[in-house]
């Protein structure tokens, strides 16, 4: 059910039960869905939900969510890899080898959901996107963006090209802490 759990405050009684909390978040997700997609949406809506989870996973700053998967889209049109790093943070969750830092070696997995290796969107959802990332996934805005690394005000820095990006994560590495 990833992807489908809507992220949102309940009020359920103490001894609910763990089908009834999954039936109310699924219930909730189809309900802001559908006011969300319209019934002749482009995409399927799991492709849509896919898309929403790597941005929800991507960013907490709901004003750049239209615009990484915006992002996103152009990589998928271009036929450029993802390269999502959420993607292969859940396939080395899913495989029990993730402690907190991508390595070399998750990056070259055969995980399916490894978007450095595989094309296009993984195979479902990553995590339980919110309405923001739903909205993003649905109307991207328009962009020539191909790239985007975070920044230190804890927002990203968007590129058209990948010299600019490269440019990008050198001043990113130079301002982690050492």
């Amino acid at each position: 059910l990833e992807g489908y759990l809507f992220p949102d405050t309940y009020q359920f009684p103490r001894h609910i039960g763990a089908a009834r909390v999954v039936r109310a978040m699924v219930s909730r997700f189809r309900q802001v869905y559908s006011g969300l997609a319209p019934p002749n949406a482009e995409r399927p809506a799991r492709e849509i939900v896919t898309m929403a989870s790597l941005v929800e996973a991507e960013t907490g700053t709901a004003e750049e969510r239209p615009l990484v998967a915006s992002v996103f889209y152009n990589r998928l049109k271009g036929n450029i890899p993802l390269q999502c790093d959420p993607t292969v943070v859940y396939a080395a969750i899913l495989n029990n080898s993730y402690d907190g830092r991508i390595r070399q070696s998750q990056l070259n997995a055969p995980s399916p959901y490894n978007t450095y290796l595989h094309p296009g969107l993984p195979p479902g959802p990553i995590a339980n996107p919110g309405k923001a990332s739903l909205l993003a996934a649905l109307h991207p805005v328009s962009s020539n963006y191909l790239y985007f690394v975070a920044n230190p005000s804890g927002h990203h820095t968007f590129s058209q090209t990948l010299s600019e990006h490269n440019m990008a994560v050198t001043l990113y590495r130079r301002n982690l802490p050492h």
